[in-house]
């Protein structure tokens, strides 16, 4: 009977240590530019580039209470193209024609600096993460270089710890929004049609 009771107790501690437990998340990010823009080109060609500038591919973890377990991360390979093809995109509708190797033309460059995910750390449970994106654009033509950044953040709350779909979504929505207020300031767009 003890050794029965014994093999219950163990087996039930064993279980609420797992249930405390998350596993890495290797996220991925759909980033969409979501606002109208004004078309300000005629179709001129503009060199974007999009370069992953992080230190590390890792946003934080999970938290819990094993969060060195549970890292978030996004590859460069994953995170590069689906920007690059959004960064086109949003050129395209400013009226302007991404052209790889245009001589002489205006040049684009995006570089994601940072992206955050941050868990309370001094609970079992997952109750809430604070995630941020940031973008620096750096535009030059032939008379003129402009430097800017463009950030967005989230604070989102959870009734129970995030799955890798919802990680996605919320990672791809603050990187969405970053993006968007790059191509939503009007200097981005007069500098590409080198005013």
């Amino acid at each position: 009977m003890l050794p029965r009771l014994l093999f219950g107790l163990i087996a039930a501690a064993s279980l609420t240590l797992v249930g405390c437990a998350h596993s890495p998340q290797q996220l991925t990010v759909q980033p969409v530019v979501t606002a109208q823009l004004a078309p300000v080109g005629q179709g001129q060609p503009v060199v974007v580039r999009v370069v992953d500038g992080r230190p590390s591919p890792v946003l934080g973890t999970r938290g819990g209470l094993y969060p060195e377990t549970s890292a978030i991360s996004v590859s460069s390979q994953s995170l590069v193209p689906r920007l690059q093809g959004q960064a086109e995109a949003a050129v395209r509708l400013l009226g302007f024609t991404p052209t790889p190797n245009a001589y002489n033309a205006p040049q684009l460059t995006l570089t994601v600096t940072d992206m955050k995910y941050v868990s309370p750390k001094d609970g079992a449970y997952v109750t809430e993460a604070n995630i941020s994106a940031s973008i620096r654009a750096d535009v030059q033509n032939s008379q003129r270089r402009y430097s800017g950044r463009y950030g967005s953040s989230l604070n989102q709350r959870f009734g129970m710890a995030p799955n890798q779909q919802t990680n996605s979504k919320l990672v791809s929505d603050v990187l969405s929004d970053a993006l968007t207020r790059v191509f939503k300031d009007p200097t981005i767009g007069q500098l590409l049609n080198n005013q």
